[in-house]
């Protein structure tokens, strides 16, 4: 069963977020907030960790389109091919936020990724979001708890969160009400920019 553990955005608490960070680094999932709706995440390193994201989502892992989550952009070149002055400008412009770039991958990929010739990259303008991929010391991989068919409230509401997912999960995080707008996710990776998905983030970027 789940632990629920409570942390404000303002400050969260460095033992609180270690004691989550400790349980990704054991292979553990963990629900948490970003700047749209709440995310399941795992360490982007343990391969049992994300097969189990897979099997509770229902797709194959190799199929799979989740997004990086990264603290800032200096992850960047761990994952992504070097891109143009412009790109970086507009990344550089709308992160922190509630979007999601796809970008080129390149040859450091991890194992499970290998396969991949793009990435999604989201830095979440949250605080506890960005803690725990500092203390993990890499990026998490991420992908929404929200259902298009669920009950609003058990997509944001962190109690009722729990309450649906501890039997499935190691720990959720209660970081106050979610959103239930996913982000905007634009295509990078191309010769022009491509929007994917129109959610949180607003279009007029450029």
């Amino acid at each position: 069963m789940a632990e629920l553990i409570k942390l404000y955005e303002e400050n969260p608490n460095p033992k609180q977020v270690e004691k989550v960070v400790n349980v990704l680094r054991q292979g553990g999932l963990v629900i948490y907030p970003t700047d749209t709706v709440y995310g399941l995440g795992c360490d982007i390193t343990n391969s049992k960790a994300l097969q189990r994201i897979a099997r509770i989502k229902g797709v194959k892992l190799e199929k799979a389109n989740w997004s990086f989550i990264c603290a800032d952009l200096s992850n960047l070149s761990d994952y992504v091919r070097q891109i143009d002055s412009a790109t970086f400008k507009i990344l550089k412009r709308t992160l922190p936020g509630p979007y999601t770039f796809i970008l080129p991958g390149n040859n450091n990929l991890p194992k499970d990724f290998k396969k991949k010739k793009t990435v999604g990259i989201r830095v979440p303008d949250n605080a506890i979001a960005r803690a725990l991929v500092i203390g993990l010391g890499h990026p998490i991989v991420s992908t929404s708890i929200r259902d298009d068919d669920d009950i609003l409230e058990y997509t944001t509401d962190p109690e009722l969160i729990f309450e649906k997912w501890q039997n499935l999960v190691d720990v959720v995080i209660d970081g106050g009400y979610g959103d239930n707008v996913a982000s905007t996710v634009i295509d990078l990776s191309g010769d022009a920019p491509e929007v994917i998905r129109e959610g949180k983030g607003s279009l007029e970027i450029y």
